[in-house]
Formats: structure tokens, C-alpha cells, sequence
């Protein structure tokens, strides 16, 4: 459909003309700036974001039109195995319960059994990625865990994950591997074994790492480091997914700032391949515990702010940390849920299960959408020699398409899904 069709068709029904006609001028401008098929800019963004309630319809079909002008009538997952390598962690943020110490009954390293066991049973349910999950750089703080990697054979941790990614490859996974922030050669180390990679920016704020803030005990949250991390990986031609994390005390503005900061990298060097707009979910025992979650309004006006800015972009919200809002999120203009487990927890998020493959494909029909598996990096950077490592081909080529889930593997995690026997040596 071309813009000037788009346009007429958002403007041409009578409620949507009126809820356009309602916004302000700023807004009205923006918007039909996003209906002519260019994107916001920031000072546009931030006046969306700012819109009151009863404009969010208006920014929402918008939002949607130019979803499906660009991504069509297709929203996918990645069917995956989640793989908590480690949870000792580097860093304490204010929010989070998945890190724990070594002397912590809950901490854990896994072994090479248990991952090759877990990605056969993963395979077996139809799962296609092979999600390596793990804390920052915990070699950095805990003695103990030197000595784990000691009798695993490695001096580091990274030297373990492309392990790790070997044996899931072997059981006829494709790894994508989230292990925080990394070196440049430790990038290198990985790409051969890894189809794509992931480091949230969360926030540009360097704000959250004073006193008080969510990430004052997280070294590894500095912006500036995760930003550097992003380029290297841009130069070095990493498909790579990265995301915003609302709620955790930013400004609106810096949301903007945020968004606009992965935009530049994606302009400079082409390899974001998604971008997840990712709500705090607060959790006991933590330093935020009391803090307000974001409401699905908000979260629903992020995720439209964010695909008038970059309107080609994979844009995900992940569907289990807000169960009751997948329509709104489809009205907003996502084309990906992200990935979703048949055998495995959210371990960062284990309060928030899965959600049904069944029942969510028939929410998104509902809504018009085909609820679609895909591979864990996106179509376009199979294209060419650039972007994936030779080693990688046959991998990907025996996944390629992705086949659907097995019927079982649309049944959410259950109690097998306790990592028993996952333990943490030393």
C-alpha cells in the first residue's frame, strides 16, 4: 500500500478522522508525517509519548498502518530453549532476582551435559534458538567461579559459552547468546558459533547509576559501555537485538534519547535487527520492589513512539510480562513477540510463564496477523556472506524455513521445567 493509500485509508473512516482531528497541531503534524511514510523525529517522539489518553487511538492507528505498510499481515516468534549458563553476576541491579551469589542455595553454573541435554530436549519440542543467558562477567567478582571455570577447562567465562554454543549447535540449535557486556575479541570468540547477539541498552540515562538509581551497583550498565559494545558489534557485522527497559526511573525524554541512539547505530552500521520495548516488572526482594510498573498504556504508546521513529525495524514486546495486553501491543505496531519457550522459564522473568503458541496465533488472527515461527536472526541478514559466519550455513540451512513447533510445544513451561541438576561447582 503507498502512503497517499495509507493516508486515505486512516483519515477516510470517521472515527479515525475524528481522533486525528483531535490531536494538537505537534501531533497532527507528526503523525502525518509518519502517514506520508517518514519517520518522527525526536522532538515529534516526545510529544507523542506526552499525548493524553484520549489521543493514544489516534497515535495507535497510525502506528499499526505503518506496521503493516511495512511488515505486512506476519508477526513471529522464536521457538527456544532458554539456557541459564550462569546466574552469578557482576552487577547488582536494583530490579533484578535472576543473579545470585556462589553461596546462594539458588546459584548455579550449568554443565556441558546439562546443556547438550536441554537442547536435545528442546529440538525434540520443536525449538529452533538456543537462548545462552548468563550474568556479567562474574569471573570478575567471585573467586569460587574462577575455580568453576578451572575445572570446566576455561580461564573465562566467554571461553565456556562458545563451548556451550558448540554443543547446542550439535543438537540442531542455532545460539544466540545475551552474555552482557563483552570485549571486541570477546565478540570475535563467539561470532563463528552464534547466528546473532544481544545486549539490552535498557537506557541512555547516565542518571540510573547514581546513588539511588536502578543501576548504581552495575558497573556494566554504564551507557557509554553499552553503546561501545553495540558499535563493535556493528563493525564486526553481528546481527543484533537490543531493547529499551521502561519504568525503571527514565524520562520520556530519555526514552527518546534511547530509541534515537539505536537508530544512529542502525544507520551506521545495519545490524540491529530488532528492537525490544520491555516493561519493569517489579519483584520482591528487591531494591524496587515498591516501585510502579508501567501501565499498558504507557507501554503500548512506547511501542508506537518507537515504530514512527524506525518504521522498518522488528519491533517486540515480550508477550509473557504483559498476558492481558497482546491485542493492544498488536494495535501499537509490533511484528514479533521475541522468544517463547515450550520446555523452559523465563529465568530472568520466572513469575511471568510463556504463553500459549496456540492461544496467542489466535489472538493474533483475531486481530488479522499469522503468528509466524522464524529463525533466531531475521531473513535479511542471510542474504550474502556478511553477516553470518561460513561455519554457521549448513546450521542455518537445515532450519531454513523454520519449521513450526510441535503440537505439545504450544503447552506453557511446566514443572520439568526446573533446571534440575543445575548446579554451581566449587
Amino acid at each position: 500500500m503507498s502512503p497517499s493509500m495509507t493516508a486515505r485509508a486512516i483519515t477516510e473512516t470517521g472515527p479515525a478522522r475524528r481522533q486525528l482531528d483531535a490531536v494538537d497541531a505537534l501531533g497532527r503534524t507528526a503523525l502525518d508525517k509518519a502517514i506520508a511514510g517518514q519517520p518522527i523525529d525526536d522532538r515529534q517522539a516526545l510529544h507523542l509519548l506526552a499525548l493524553p489518553a484520549a489521543h493514544l487511538p489516534a497515535l495507535l492507528a497510525v502506528a499499526g498502518q505503518v506496521r503493516t505498510r511495512r511488515k505486512g499481515h506476519v508477526v513471529t516468534y522464536s521457538p527456544k530453549v532458554f539456557l541459564p549458563i550462569t546466574n552469578l553476576c557482576l552487577d547488582r541491579c536494583s530490579y533484578c532476582t535472576f543473579r545470585k551469589d556462589p553461596d546462594s542455595p539458588e546459584a548455579w553454573t550449568m554443565l556441558p551435559e546439562e546443556i547438550r541435554d536441554w537442547s536435545r530436549r528442546g529440538r525434540a519440542r520443536g525449538c529452533i534458538e538456543a537462548l545462552m543467558c548468563l550474568g556479567d562477567k562474574p569471573e570478575r567478582a567471585y573467586k569460587a567461579y574462577r575455580q568453576t571455570l578451572a575445572v570446566l577447562g576455561h580461564a573465562s567465562t566467554i571461553d565456556y559459552v562458545a563451548q556451550c554454543c558448540q554443543l547446542a549447535l550439535a543438537e540442531g540449535l542455532l545460539p544466540h547468546t545475551n552474555a552482557g557486556v563483552m570485549t571486541h575479541d570477546e565478540l570475535v570468540q563467539l561470532r563463528p558459533v552464534n547466528v546473532s547477539m544481544g545486549l539490552m541498552l535498557e537506557s541512555v540515562s547516565a542518571r540510573l547509576r547514581e546513588r539511588g538509581g536502578a543501576h548504581q551497583q552495575a558497573p556494566d550498565k554504564d551507557p557509554a559501555v553499552r553503546l561501545a559494545m553495540l558499535r563493535d558489534a556493528g563493525r564486526l557485522r553481528i546481527p543484533f537485538t537490543t531493547g529499551i527497559l521502561l519504568g525503571i526511573g527514565e524520562t520520556l525524554a530519555e526514552r527518546v534519547e534511547s530509541l534515537r541512539a539505536i537508530a544512529d547505530l542502525q544507520t551506521e552500521f545495519g545490524h540491529i535487527q530488532e528492537i525490544i520495548v520491555q516493561n519493569f516488572r517489579a519483584k520482591p526482594a528487591t531494591r524496587m520492589a515498591a516501585a510502579p510498573e508501567p501501565e499498558s498504556a504507557d507501554v503500548a504508546r512506547t511501542l508506537a513512539v518507537a515504530r514512527l521513529m524506525l518504521p522498518d525495524m522488528n519491533i517486540q514486546a515480550p508477550p509473557n510480562l504483559s498476558p492481558h495486553d497482546h491485542r493492544l501491543f498488536l494495535a501499537a505496531g509490533i511484528n514479533d513477540w521475541g522468544g517463547i519457550s515450550p520446555l523452559t522459564l523465563d529465568y530472568v522473568n520466572p513469575e511471568a510463564p510463556w504463553p500459549q503458541v496456540q492461544a496467542l496465533a489466535a489472538t493474533c488472527a483475531a486481530a488479522g496477523f499469522t503468528l509466524t515461527p522464524r529463525l533466531p536472526v531475521y531473513p535479511q541478514y542471510l542474504e550474502g556472506s556478511a553477516w553470518i559466519d561460513p561455519a554457521l550455513r549448513p546450521y542455518v540451512s537445515a532450519l531454513t524455513p523454520a519449521a513450526p513447533a510441535r503440537p505439545e510445544s504450544a503447552r506453557p513451561a511446566g514443572a520439568e521445567a526446573a533446571m534440575q541438576g543445575v548446579t554451581h561447582v566449587g
